[in-house]
This record gives C-alpha cells, structure tokens and sequence, in this order.
C-alpha cells in the first residue's frame, strides 16, 4: 500500500515494544518502526527524510507500519516475515543484529549458529530461517543474459538474489557491470551482491 514516505522527522523515542519514529508528509504525521540503526541515523527531529520504504502490516486488532533506509533491508523484511514462525518482531530483531548482506551471505552459508546471536533466534528457528530463505533467495529464474557480463555461478547467485529483493534486470546488470572489475574474489557471490546493493542504493 505504501512503498516510501519523505518529508519532516518530527519525533523519535524508544519504547518497551522498539524504536519509532514519526515522519510528516502533506500533513499527515507517519509513525514507523525502525531498526536500530536506523534509529541511531537520525540525529534529531526537524531533519529532512528524503525517502524511507515502509512494509505495512495488517493484523484483526491493529495496523503497524515498519520504516528502512533502504529498498533491500525492507525487501529482506518482507521475505523474513514469509518464513513460517517469524514475525515482524522477529525480523526485526534480526536486522538490529545484522544488515542485510550480512544476513543474506549466513543464509548462502547455512551458518545458523550466527543467526542464533539475534535476539529470541535459538537454533532450530535459525536453522529454519536458512532453510526457508535460502530456497526464496536462490530459487528465482533468472532472464535471459544481455551477454555483457561474465557468468560464472557466484555472478548467477549475486542475480538471483537481488532479483529476489525486487530489482529488475536492467538495475542489476547496470550495477554488476560497475562492480564486478572491483570484485578481489569473483567465486564469491557475497562480496558480488554487497557490492552490488552499495550501488544500487546510491
């Protein structure tokens, strides 16, 4: 229903149920929920956002709307949330712990030890997490190449999850192609997609 909001930040406070903040757009006062470095980000009210994605969550007996600085933590979110026994608390708790590439390359790596570090994460929710999320991210058909990029698995991978967190194939193949001669290690589809997503978020 909402993709982004902009306009003023005219409050932030932290409360025993997490970190909000109110954005004022035409008039009408925004208020979202917020991972804590997003929260940190901000200095103070009075400060101008230029874009913040929202997800906004629909429950019988209340509606919630949850902020990102950007569009692949909130894409990131929205995939946790389709992972059966996590919630939006959940996924929260979760981006507070890691960012996105973060969490993305312990998924690749079947690392649920790591995810266990994020708080109310135990092993067998991690373990999960991974299963769930790695057949999501890894699972997409990629289009059919341009030809103007190398292909190897790592570059297939790096594709396939951003695909996943809803970029197009022109966005991603402009971003790989400005990347990929910086790449130290092109087996590696973490170091790929971070670099990748810096791009596209700038």
């Amino acid at each position: 229903m909402f993709d982004y909001v902009k306009g003023l930040l005219t409050d932030k406070r932290k409360t025993s149920k997490g970190a909000f903040i109110t954005i004022e757009a035409v008039g009408v006062g925004y208020l979202l929920e917020v991972t804590e470095q997003d929260f940190i980000n901000f200095n103070s009210s009075e400060e101008i956002v230029q874009k913040f994605y929202t997800s906004l969550m629909h429950r019988e007996d209340a509606m919630n709307l949850y902020g990102f600085s950007n569009k692949e933590t909130r894409d990131i979110f929205q995939i946790l949330l389709s992972v059966s026994g996590v919630g939006a608390k959940m996924a929260i708790a979760l981006l507070n712990e890691f960012d996105a590439c973060d969490l993305i390359s312990f998924v690749i790596d079947g690392n649920f030890k790591e995810l266990t570090r994020a708080k109310g994460v135990g092993p067998k929710l991690a373990q999960k997490i991974i299963l769930e999320l790695k057949d999501k991210l890894m699972k997409t058909e990629l289009p059919k190449s341009s030809g103007t990029l190398p292909q190897n698995q790592a570059i297939s991978d790096a594709q396939s999850i951003m695909l996943s967190l809803g970029y197009d194939n022109k966005e991603i193949e402009d971003a790989l192609t400005k990347v990929i001669s910086t790449v130290e290690d092109s087996s590696n589809p973490e170091e790929i997609l971070r670099k990748a997503l810096t791009c596209l978020s700038m």
